[in-house]
């Protein structure tokens, strides 16, 4: 008789070997390409072009605008989540539907539409112009961009944990004394938390990134309001290939290194949770 431990899932060697090869052709190798064409260039090379002024500024603009895009994401995500789980009112269907629109939406017409909405002549920014908020042509209007295309995954990574929590648990709180503040900080919120830090990566990812909607109403300004998705462009029409790797493995690195410390986070809390 074998004593070889049978896998409880049926095929399960094919399925891995099948599941690595696709990630491999997908993600590993095209990623691999990278790091060939930047160790290749030389380290001066590679330097000189990475800590250019230009470039930094632009670091600074895509990380910033994207950090500050999905923290607002986070906060309000979760409010229409909620809004959209906890109550019923009139075209519920259509307003759920419309979460989903940045998904289906070209970027370059999410960027036109957005533009020409906030622009100091648009509906929307003239009133923001007058009160000195330039909505247009500024990091303002890349985080609002941002802010657009991110909704959707705070919205839809907190939206079925609701749905999830047992009313139970409350009515037994509020029987017990608990105020609606006291519930939802003490019962509702530590179960949302990690889907809040998902959905908070999941949207700062996307608006690293995210080029189409961004490039119309940022204005491309150098040092100012350029993106480092438009440096890596704009070193690809310029036929550097190696100079444009470059800047793609150091977006790549922090942001492996971002998410490495949401995800550490994230089971910290799930870890603090279950005890």
């Amino acid at each position: 008789m074998s004593n070889k431990k049978r896998s409880v899932i049926p095929g399960f060697g094919l399925s891995m070997g099948f599941t690595l090869s696709y990630l491999s052709i997908l993600i590993l190798i095209p990623l691999s390409t990278i790091f060939m064409r930047t160790v290749n260039m030389g380290w001066d090379s590679f330097f000189k072009t990475v800590l250019n002024p230009r470039v930094l500024a632009s670091y600074q603009v895509s990380f910033g605008c994207a950090f500050t895009a999905a923290l607002t994401n986070t906060i309000f995500g979760l409010i229409i989540a909620w809004v959209l789980v906890r109550y019923d009112f009139p075209f519920k269907r259509i307003v759920d539907g419309l979460i989903d629109l940045p998904f289906a939406l070209p970027t370059a017409v999410a960027g036109i539409a957005l533009t020409t909405l906030y622009a100091q002549n648009g509906w929307v920014g003239k009133f923001l112009y007058a009160f000195g908020i330039q909505s247009a042509y500024s990091t303002t209007g890349i985080t609002i961009a941002l802010i657009f295309i991110g909704i959707p995954f705070v919205v839809r990574t907190v939206q079925p944990i609701l749905e999830e929590l047992e009313p139970q648990v409350e009515e037994a709180a509020t029987m017990l004394g608990a105020n609606r503040n006291t519930i939802f900080l003490k019962t509702i919120l530590p179960e949302l938390i990690p889907p809040l830090l998902t959905g908070f990566a999941l949207a700062f990812a996307r608006g690293i990134g995210e080029y189409g909607s961004v490039v119309f109403i940022s204005g491309n300004m150098p040092m100012k309001t350029e993106i480092a998705p438009l440096m890596i462009m704009s070193k690809l029409e310029q036929y550097d290939y190696a100079g444009a790797t470059a800047i793609a493995m150091v977006m790549l690195f922090i942001s492996f290194l971002m998410l490495l410390v949401i995800n550490i986070i994230q089971w910290h809390t799930n870890k603090f949770l279950k005890v």
